[in-house]
């Protein structure tokens, strides 16, 4: 039996301990390979029944940023028109369509399909769920994230997804954050205050 792998520690700096959310940003472009690249990392992560519901949707262009800057709450709007890329991370609630490819063991459709509140929790679990793989994917490959919930999702919904059955969750601004503009970090909870075996 092999033994297990364990990243070292400049890894786990990069993903978690030394990571942060940035607020200012390097004028230096995101590319669409970049950003294909963090998608097909993230989406090796598992979903429940493998039903993936997470869409995302990247707006860089100057115009695509004007369409978003009306739906973002006051202190969220200069770093937002600054980062070179914004990713909506929306959930698909028809995400049991394309299932019998994803899941082909079961009638994963069936036991989806017309049953509203068991769409809507498994959408928000997994698509909550692949929303943290993405922020890691992203800084596994160098970016940095900001991660925002101070937005209008329904506005963003209705500018961006008006024809899709989709309910957005948050946003993610990506790019090479401006370490002179970052805030001093903010304390955690330690083991024993978020925690216990039984």
């Amino acid at each position: 039996m092999s033994e297990p792998k364990i990243l070292d520690d400049e890894a786990l700096d990069t993903l978690f301990r030394e990571a942060r959310t940035h607020n200012g940003w390097q004028d230096k472009e995101v590319t669409d390979v970049m950003l294909q690249a963090v998608y097909d990392l993230t989406k090796w992560g598992p979903t429940s029944m493998n039903c993936s519901p997470m869409r995302v949707l990247f707006i860089k262009s100057p115009e695509a940023k004007e369409r978003l800057k009306p739906h973002m709450a006051g202190g969220n709007v200069d770093k937002t028109m600054a980062a070179p890329a914004t990713a909506i991370i929306a959930n698909d609630l028809t995400f049991y369509e394309p299932m019998s490819k994803l899941f082909p063991h079961a009638d994963a459709k069936a036991m989806f399909e017309g049953k509203d509140d068991a769409i809507m929790e498994t959408a928000l679990r997994n698509g909550t769920l692949q929303g943290g793989y993405f922020i890691l994917a992203a800084r596994s490959l160098g970016l940095d994230c900001g991660p925002m919930s101070g937005f209008n999702a329904d506005g963003v919904k209705d500018e961006f997804f008006a024809d899709q059955n989709v309910k957005v969750n948050f946003l993610c601004n990506l790019g090479y954050g401006d370490p002179e503009k970052l805030y001093p970090q903010g304390p955690r909870l330690d083991f024993d205050e978020a925690c216990k075996i039984l």
